[in-house]
């Protein structure tokens, strides 16, 4: 039986999963003057060290899945989270170039298995009605993180040295086995007469729509985050604070609606961010683009979270995990293929022109996900005609 109270403790033991993740994944980006030095190597391949992560994490998202998925599902996220313990821990001690290289390749396949288990394991916890709620909460992780653990990351590197950062990450992780194992609940993997294959669960009516949603959010939204230095040159950090912030306030209004109106909270997302573009595009004054940040930071703060709650209505939260590493893969292919979009248009016609790219990116995801209204994001959103909202529990050892 599931809980009647809602699962706090639980569902931020997976929040702070998520945080760990991207604190782990883009924490180097911060550190590599001193990464670099110490591993005798160029900063330009200690910054390999972040892209090293995100493409393995892309690479193993599917695969790795699909071969764990009839496993019982706490255990392997203990030992996903003991993973990233280990490796974090080799990363702090390493100094040698191609073990830590080999150490961040294998900390993504760990991130990718994590991110298409999440959402689906929040979905299980909690009834039908619940589910966009819970996943918020999930993914709030991820704000926590960009907002405060990066930046902490980054200080206590700066006070004690970045191996103590990476230290300080392990035993986060090795903590959070115990965490899960004491508040989140043990869950059967999927049996074998239950599983649908892989490629079909990419098929399922709705996914595709959501998936491609997704791949055009990540990709306008990406040529835009990535390059916000050159384009608010003096004011890049107060741009991104503010940006952050916002996020925090996106994300809570999504967890408390997102559950009765989810069609309605992601096209007025996107269309709060197309304004927001338009803003950035149109006009260049100070105040004009703090508001903007703020528009765009609170718009995109709930988005992932709907997207992964439309995800998982239309998967069913048994086939969550599968539909989830998907989801995994086009956000990495969405981020590498925006960073290198709006690299080619910044070299091309300059910074102002971005905001035009990530507004057309935006434009087409507002028309993808208006048109799809009767399977991935419905008017009358139900989940709990799909498939049951938790899967079978384990008894408690």
């Amino acid at each position: 039986m599931l809980p009647d109270a809602f699962p706090w403790w639980g569902l931020l033991a997976l929040a702070t999963a998520a945080f760990t993740d991207v604190v782990t994944d883009l924490l180097p980006a911060g550190l590599l003057p001193q990464m670099s030095s110490a591993l005798h190597v160029p900063e330009a391949r200690a910054g390999l060290l972040v892209s090293a992560f995100a493409v393995a994490s892309a690479l193993a998202a599917i695969p790795v899945t699909a071969v764990l998925r009839g496993l019982p599902r706490r255990p392997v996220l203990q030992w996903v989270l003991a993973g990233f313990a280990l490796l974090d821990a080799v990363t702090a001690v390493s100094s040698w170039y191609p073990l830590t290289f080999l150490a961040r390749l294998a900390a993504g396949v760990m991130g990718g298995t994590l991110w298409s288990m999440l959402a689906g394991y929040a979905a299980r916890m909690v009834p039908a009605r619940q589910r966009g709620r819970a996943i918020a909460v999930v993914l709030g992780g991820i704000t926590v993180a960009l907002c405060g653990g990066i930046p902490a990351g980054t200080a206590l590197a700066d006070a004690l040295g970045w191996r103590a950062s990476f230290g300080l990450l392990a035993g986060l992780a090795l903590l959070l086995v115990a965490w899960i194992r004491w508040q989140v609940p043990a869950f059967a993997g999927d049996p074998a007469t239950r599983r649908d294959p892989v490629r079909r669960v990419a098929r399922l009516p709705g996914i595709p729509a959501v998936l491609a949603v997704t791949l055009l959010l990540l990709t306008g939204h990406q040529a835009m985050y990535t390059y916000v230095a050159p384009f608010a040159p003096g004011r890049t950090g107060l741009v991104l604070l503010v940006f952050g912030g916002a996020t925090v306030a996106g994300i809570w209004v999504t967890g408390v609606v997102a559950d009765s109106h989810l069609r309605p909270v992601l096209l007025t997302s996107l269309t709060l961010i197309a304004v927001a573009m338009l803003i950035l595009g149109l006009a260049r004054a100070p105040a004009a683009l703090l508001a903007a940040a703020a528009l765009w930071g609170a718009a995109f703060g709930g988005a992932p979270a709907v997207l992964q709650t439309a995800l998982v209505d239309a998967s069913g939260p048994a086939g969550a995990d599968v539909a989830t590493a998907w989801q995994t893969t086009v956000y990495n292919v969405g981020i590498a293929a925006g960073s290198l979009a709006g690299g080619l248009v910044l070299g091309d016609a300059g910074a102002a022109a971005l905001p035009w790219v990530t507004l057309a990116f935006t434009v087409a995801a507002l028309g993808t996900a208006a048109t799809a209204r009767r399977r991935a994001f419905p008017r009358d959103r139900r989940p709990e005609r799909g498939i049951p909202a938790r899967g079978p529990l384990l008894p408690r050892a």
